[in-house]
């Protein structure tokens, strides 16, 4: 039943992983392969250069598609910054392999092709790189790994790929979700490595026979290059978007964003491309201010204290007119009018708990909160009128306090 429903979508969000990873590796190669041979021509320059790709790639992906998005030309939101964010966490092994591999060859098999006669760009092309092979495509089997895994962050920014699944499985709390995300990636993940495998052994025999090995490097080429263009070909036959709309990353937001999308769709002329779960408030605002989505819903509430950096006040047309104003002459982005519903936070415990301390409201809550666990997202505990301003005026002293994904809470 389950894959009768999203078969079709986990086929295409297949292709969209794929893509998101080949076209990210290809960059990757082109760039690492390059670099991690010049740094063995200048051995200075080889602690710094890998230092530099070590500490990219111990950043955070999160963090890196977040910056991206302000980011002209390569930044915003979708496939571009992805590709982006992957090339950059497959440099590292890329490099560091080429370096390894060249510099661990036998220094007598080097003079040996010097004494021959060969000038340097011969004894890299045809002794250097073929010996150092093995460990080369060892490097490109673990960005592989990496950029697989990583590409399901992709998600969070509209890049699409199978993060959608684990995405929308977190929010909604629905686990068939998660592992229609996560089995085909880790299926994607282990054929790729095998694949590689494979190939690695094959043409470590072959390298003695120079013309087959070539041979085998053109054919390999060809039908990456034909993946490439079927995929894209396929992922992209859908009709072209007139207009890009954007939610956060939780169960109300997709809502609010699909019920937006819907109403654009029934009154007008225009197709929607919807980029729902796209992170908290700051890459949803970055993203419309960018100009990468159209618009989204957003809470005055949350643009008064994070994006204005207000202290909060309880009076809603006060808050909504200078969220308004500032958004009109500050940002030059147009705040519609109110949708008429009021966002109100509730805490959920346990109904054992309630029961055996007689719990009906939060004033009640305050004398036994040292002996509860809480979980709040991280925006709520964040914002001076989430946890700080409720604890402070309820007298909330939790345990242990945790920051959770909303849709992991419950």
């Amino acid at each position: 039943m389950f894959l009768f429903q999203y078969g079709t979508e986990i086929i295409v969000h297949s292709g969209e992983h794929l893509i998101l990873v080949i076209i990210s590796l290809a960059i990757a190669i082109s760039i690492g392969l390059p670099v991690g041979i010049f740094i063995t021509r200048q051995p200075k320059l080889a602690a710094p250069i890998l230092g530099l790709a070590n500490a990219i790639q111990t950043i955070p992906s999160l963090a890196i598609f977040g910056f991206l998005i302000s980011v002209p030309f390569l930044g915003g939101i979708g496939k571009i910054p992805a590709i982006v964010a992957l090339t950059l966490y497959a440099l590292l092994p890329i490099i560091r392999n080429t370096y390894i591999g060249i510099n661990s060859i036998n220094p007598a098999i080097k003079e040996a092709g010097i004494g021959m006669g060969m000038t340097d760009q011969q004894l890299l092309l045809q002794v250097e790189i073929p010996l150092a092979l093995p460990v080369i495509l060892a490097g490109v089997r673990v960005a592989t790994v990496i950029s697989v895994g990583i590409a399901t962050i992709a998600a969070a920014v509209g890049g699409g790929g199978l993060g959608v699944f684990i995405f929308r499985g977190i929010s909604t709390v629905n686990n068939e979700l998660i592992l229609a995300g996560a089995v085909p990636a880790a299926v994607i993940a282990l054929s790729a490595d095998f694949g590689l495998g494979l190939l690695e052994k094959n043409l470590t025999k072959q390298i003695a026979n120079k013309g087959k090995f070539n041979q085998q490097i053109g054919i390999v080429l060809g039908i990456i290059t034909l993946i490439i263009a079927g995929l894209i070909a396929f992922n992209y036959q859908q009709v072209p978007a007139k207009i890009i709309i954007g939610s956060k990353n939780f169960t109300e937001q997709v809502i609010l964003g699909e019920l937006l999308a819907q109403h654009i769709e029934n009154h007008t002329k225009l197709k929607v491309d919807r980029r729902f779960n796209l992170g908290g408030t700051f890459i949803a605002h970055e993203a419309v201010k960018a100009g990468k989505i159209a618009g989204y819903v957003e809470y005055t509430g949350t643009s008064f204290t994070t994006i204005l950096k207000e202290k909060p006040i309880s009076d809603p047309e006060s808050v909504y007119k200078k969220v308004k104003e500032y958004y009109d002459q500050k940002l030059k982005l147009a705040v519609m009018k109110p949708l008429g519903f009021e966002n109100t936070f509730a805490m959920i415990i346990r109904e054992e708990d309630a029961k055996k301390w007689q719990i009906k409201s939060l004033s009640e809550a305050g004398k036994y909160s040292p002996q509860m666990k809480a979980g709040f997202g991280y925006e709520f505990l964040e914002r001076e009128d989430g946890y700080p301003g409720l604890s402070k005026t309820y007298n909330l002293k939790f345990a242990n306090i945790k920051q959770m994904e909303l849709g992991l809470m419950y």
